[in-house]
């Protein structure tokens, strides 16, 4: 042991674990949601004009990995019980890191797809089990801000795909998946000694309930949290989506401003997640969700009605908190309901990453068929995603500050 190890007391030791703790989260939601899922939207154009597939097999391409996700979220707490949530969360890094590699030969489009549709499996697995494996070795004051710092990687992915993306984009396409393979395989390992030990996710370890835990149901305010959270995921969709569109072919502004608006969109990216997990311990839970959903559905009606290029800049920085955001403001919402069963957390947690999941997954395609519908009016998807965060308000309206009583099912 070092001398500087030595001189530590036994507080500041622990402070410098849950830091490095934190640090793998922050690297495992980097890699697998912010470079899998969104580098590869700056990565589209490239691979049409370099005809590797054409613009409609590129589509199910982005697909894929959605769906991946979804499926991931589905099966992440059952390979967690077959093996420790730091090696199943190990695992998922390497399988990217090795999906990135794979997509530097374009073999085939089922070569292709079946690596975008492991990495998007890989990503909804760290989403569902990286919280709590992590966050029970946080104290509970500082939980919101450090779920904020773990999902901070969402946010540094899409200011990466903004940035980093292009600049590798340079040296040639293969070069770039070869570039991004090698900055997940960097991380992976720089966070591979950094997870705590967690044990098999079987729960007996930290709750003695958790045998019943898959035998329960909760009253109807853990219903409404399931359904606010896939109602802000699905009104993060139309300028997660179609922002760039908006600004280069809606406006008639130019790809390259498209892409600059993209930039700021990643700006307020970054910030979100620490940001909204700042506010959750420090005004609570609940309080945040109303401010957040008001804030957000102003910011996006603004985007319907001007035209003003500096106002729509600002709009979008804030816009950009919303996606990356929502993600430890859930988990918050999710730990202030149950606050006494880590293992009742997780399963909740669980459902409602796969709720936030299908919602985004639909949300996509209803809103491309909308904006079809209305003859390439964008403005029509962001009022849309404006009206949905207002049924996050009423939600907020239903009465009690606890949500529900959890209740055994009666065997039958």
């Amino acid at each position: 042991m070092s001398h500087r190890s030595q001189s530590l007391s036994p507080a500041q030791i622990d402070r410098v674990l849950v830091w490095r703790h934190i640090f793998a989260g922050l690297c495992a939601s980097l890699v697998s949601i912010g470079l899998a899922r969104f580098a590869f939207t700056p990565l589209i154009p490239e691979l049409i004009k370099a005809q590797w597939f054409s613009a409609s097999a590129v589509i199910y391409l982005g697909a894929a990995n959605l769906a991946g996700y979804l499926g991931g979220a589905l099966i992440g707490r059952l390979l967690a019980m077959r093996l420790s949530r730091e090696h199943t969360l190990r695992l998922m890094m390497l399988i990217i890191t090795a999906a990135f590699f794979a997509c530097a030969t374009p073999l085939s489009f089922v070569w292709y797809f079946g690596w975008r549709l492991l990495s998007g499996v890989a990503g909804g697995v760290v989403m569902v089990l990286v919280t709590g494996t992590i966050l029970p070795h946080v104290p509970k004051a500082r939980r919101g801000i450090a779920g904020g710092a773990i999902f901070l990687g969402l946010g540094l992915g899409i200011a990466g795909s903004g940035t980093i993306v292009p600049l590798l984009l340079n040296l040639g396409l293969s070069q770039t998946w070869l570039g991004l393979g090698v900055f997940s395989a960097i991380l992976t390992a720089a966070s591979w000694f950094a997870w705590p030990a967690s044990g098999l996710d079987s729960g007996t370890e930290t709750d003695p309930s958790a045998s019943a835990a898959e035998h329960w149901h909760a009253g109807p305010r853990i219903g409404v949290l399931y359904a606010q959270y896939a109602l802000m995921a699905t009104a993060a969709v139309p300028p997660m989506v179609f922002l760039v569109d908006f600004i280069a072919r809606g406006l008639g502004d130019g790809i390259h401003a498209g892409a600059m608006f993209w930039i700021w969109y990643g700006l307020g990216a970054i910030a979100g997640p620490p940001l909204y997990g700042f506010l959750a311990d420090r005004v609570g839970p609940r309080p945040t969700v109303r401010l957040v959903a008001a804030v957000q559905a102003a910011a996006l009606l603004g985007l319907y009605a001007t035209d003003n290029r500096p106002a729509l800049v600002l709009l979008t920085v804030i816009i950009g908190t919303f996606a990356p955001g929502i993600v430890p403001l859930a988990l918050a919402r999710v730990r202030e309901s149950i606050p006494h069963s880590t293992h009742r957390q997780n399963v909740v947690w669980s459902r409602a990453t796969i709720l936030s999941a299908a919602a985004m997954a639909v949300a996509g395609s209803l809103f491309s068929a909308l904006l079809n519908i209305s003859g390439g009016n964008h403005r029509m998807l962001f009022l849309t995603a404006a009206g949905l965060l207002l049924l996050v308000l009423l939600g907020e309206m239903v009465p009690g500050p606890r949500i529900g009583n959890i209740k055994r099912m009666q065997a039958i």
